[in-house]
């Protein structure tokens, strides 16, 4: 029998330095944005309507950025996380450029850390992703790092390496977007609030809540074209301690946006990720909640500012009281998920 089929690397495969250039360059449709509207129910004006945006100076609706990191992550999967254990966290993540229905985006990445845990059966990797459109114009690039199972637990660990990463994207290199904002209609937009309206420590319980279907999380992560195995197949998960497919933490992110909508309805464009962790596992059937804080603003010029946000998501725990941490300062068991961003948003003058 010849070998053809493609087992993916594991943590030993993996050399800092080494650059992989992704397959499977993907075409975005409005029938992308259709479905992830249908997976997600966002309800951003600025992903929604070809006029809303156009009066802002577009040439018609982008792609939600979200949906466009996780193409680009898809991307990745089969050379980084298909042998993961679990992805675990984000940082200085900058979204370039607006993506349009009908660009092609490819990903290519940098192996920049490694690290072999201590059971000697599964590492850390970090890599630097970039995503680039049919023009070589980069529209976005992230800092991720993943847990990777070890393919022959006899061999040595590597050096370790863990990359140096800012705690948060500064202020003054956020992408600047040049919005046209003298016509922004913020009734259509669905909410009065504008970057003067929100306070540096304020917290935003967003009310709303989304119970995961499995077809659901199984739909979209399929949308993405992320193939990682601990998405997929229960035969192989029934047999590991968690006994069931692990929802894809991108599914957590989208969904916690579009609750965040209620509250932050014309915060509606992230445009850099400080940091992120996918802190404890989502599965089908748990019901989604959650919570923001504001922790810093940041002027942008041209009618436009940025709100730096934590977006707390939970499972199955109302966030009315904003759950978080506990008094050791670890995570409490319904937070799913914990995520640093600063999204762009206009004054109201």
């Amino acid at each position: 029998m010849t070998l053809k089929s493609d087992p993916g690397n594991f943590f030993e495969d993996f050399v800092v330095g080494d650059e992989l250039v992704h397959a499977t360059p993907r075409t975005v449709t409005e029938a992308d944005a259709a479905i992830y509207t249908g997976l997600t129910g966002s309800r951003f004006a600025l992903y929604s309507a070809d006029t809303f945006a156009q009066d802002m100076g577009l040439e018609g609706a982008p792609i939600d950025p979200l949906l466009a990191f996780h193409i680009v992550f898809g991307k990745t999967v089969p050379d980084i996380s298909l042998n993961a254990v679990a992805n675990l966290g984000y940082a200085d993540g900058r979204f370039l450029a607006p993506v349009y229905p009908g660009d092609t985006l490819r990903a290519v990445s940098e192996v920049i850390g490694v690290k072999e845990n201590s059971n000697g059966k599964t590492g850390v990797v970090y890599v630097r992703t970039h995503g680039y459109n049919q023009q070589d114009q980069e529209v976005l690039s992230y800092v991720r790092w993943v847990m990777v199972n070890k393919g022959d637990v006899t061999k040595p660990a590597p050096v370790t390496v863990v990359p140096d990463l800012p705690s948060a994207v500064d202020p003054r290199e956020l992408p600047r977007r040049g919005y046209a904002m003298e016509d922004y209609d913020f009734t259509l937009a669905g909410a009065p609030f504008g970057f003067e309206d929100y306070e540096i420590g304020e917290k935003i319980d967003h009310v709303d809540a989304f119970t995961v279907e499995e077809a659901e999380h199984q739909i979209a992560t399929r949308l993405y074209q992320n193939t990682a195995k601990v998405h997929f197949n229960q035969f192989a998960q029934s047999q590991t301690p968690r006994g069931r497919r692990l929802i894809y933490g991108g599914v957590a992110i989208s969904l916690a946006r579009s609750i965040a909508f209620n509250g932050l309805a014309n915060a509606a464009e992230i445009i850099a990720i400080n940091a992120g962790a996918h802190v404890n596992p989502l599965a089908a059937g748990d019901t989604v909640f959650a919570w923001s804080e504001v922790l810093d603003k940041a002027d942008l010029g041209d009618g436009l500012g940025a709100l730096r946000l934590r977006l707390v998501a939970t499972r199955n725990l109302p966030c009315t009281e904003f759950p978080y941490r506990d008094a050791d300062g670890k995570y409490l068991t319904e937070v799913i998920l914990d995520f640093d961003y600063w999204a762009a948003i206009p004054k109201r003058g």
